[in-house]
């Protein structure tokens, strides 16, 4: 892979990643791909986010506030899309005439300074593709970005955790159609992850184990599991919060995407492509592509007082809040409210779906 550091107009960094070709194949260091030295051409001001980080005492959980995200770009006409490569009449966020994977500093980050830091990850120039629709090489590359990005972004003071995500889809709430994805460098431990992790605190002080080994080694001893290789199992999760959820975790206990072992590296990618291409099968051609959370959770940075973040496993969630043709899951009142979740499809019948909609 090769790495291509740039900067946008208005002084924030861009990135490209490139997969060699043949011909640099075996070079040691193989040359920027042609357009990276492309100039963004655009006036733009300086960016200044006014993102601040507040504490809510009640449920010791940390709060963005950040205003400033109002203005941001919104669902603007395929012409116009800031994630489509240059041309002579279109000047958006990537200057290149062409790339293959390419990150930037969001324009209207949530978190920003000493307060994190939000990424964009173009995943394909295709306006019109998916992840989905990526070949398996591709999808290594958007790997190692996203491998890239949690090693740089984790050195960085003041980050404690770094998580990659894509949101597909305008129910999820998406704004721009084109396939991407995003990167939150947080300043603290999130909620979800603080949770696991005072589980599995509870769990090594009651059994002696490690909560995520013992749940992996439950799944797939179960009926939920949906597809399994060498390196990695994906099953719907016994106690499922959304119509279609599925996780995904490799045998070999890690806690970020750093930490993978090469094997397991190489087989990832084939695999979410294939529980990818599953989701867009669930609900028949007929019906809109599927829109879906992929969520990569990965162990945060040790901090005072905070628990062991060796207890915790790198692994995916991914999900859908369509639960039927042409129906979507809402939250309803003690979801949004309460946090307590009820869902409408049996985590068994999802994993039956699941598997029948398999590639051939």
């Amino acid at each position: 892979m090769t790495k291509t550091v740039r900067r946008l107009a208005d002084g924030r960094e861009l990135l490209y990643f490139d997969a060699p070709g043949p011909a640099d194949a075996r070079a040691a260091a193989p040359a920027a791909a042609p357009g990276r030295d492309a100039v963004d051409r655009r006036t733009l001001p300086p960016v200044t986010s006014a993102a601040e980080i507040r504490h809510d005492p009640l449920l010791d959980e940390h709060v963005a506030i950040a205003s400033h995200r109002q203005g941001r770009t919104y669902h603007p006409p395929a012409d116009s899309c800031p994630l489509c490569p240059a041309t002579d009449d279109r000047h958006g966020e990537i200057p290149a005439a062409d790339y293959q994977v390419a990150v930037f500093e969001n324009r209207f980050p949530s978190l920003s300074g000493e307060h994190g830091r939000c990424e964009v990850v173009c995943f394909t120039p295709d306006h019109t593709a998916s992840f989905a629709d990526l070949t398996d090489e591709r999808a290594a590359l958007v790997l190692a970005a996203w491998t890239d990005r949690t090693a740089e972004l984790s050195r960085r003071p003041g980050v404690r955790q770094v998580y990659c995500f894509e949101n597909r889809g305008a129910e999820i709430g998406v704004t721009l159609a084109h396939p991407h994805g995003q990167i939150y460098a947080f300043p603290y431990v999130t909620p979800r992850t603080a949770t696991m992790l005072r589980s599995a605190a509870a769990h090594r002080a009651r059994t002696g184990r490690n909560l995520f080994d013992d749940v992996l080694a439950r799944e797939r001893a179960g009926g939920r599991v949906v597809l399994a290789g060498e390196h990695w199992t994906a099953f719907v999760p016994y106690a499922a919060r959304w119509p279609y959820e599925v996780h995904l975790y490799p045998h070999h206990r890690v806690p970020d995407l750093t930490a993978l072992a090469p094997a397991a590296r190489a087989e990832l990618p084939g695999l979410q492509l294939e529980l990818l291409r599953r989701f867009d099968r669930l609900f028949g051609p007929a019906e809109p592509p599927t829109p879906y959370i992929a969520a990569w959770h990965q162990a945060p940075s040790p901090g005072p007082g905070a628990a062991d973040p060796a207890e915790f496993a790198l692994h995916l969630e991914l999900f859908t809040v369509r639960r039927a043709s042409g129906k979507l899951k809402f939250l309803a009142g003690t979801e949004s409210g309460m946090g307590a979740f009820m869902n409408d499809v049996s985590p068994e019948s999802a994993a039956d779906r699941l598997r029948e909609v398999a590639s051939s």
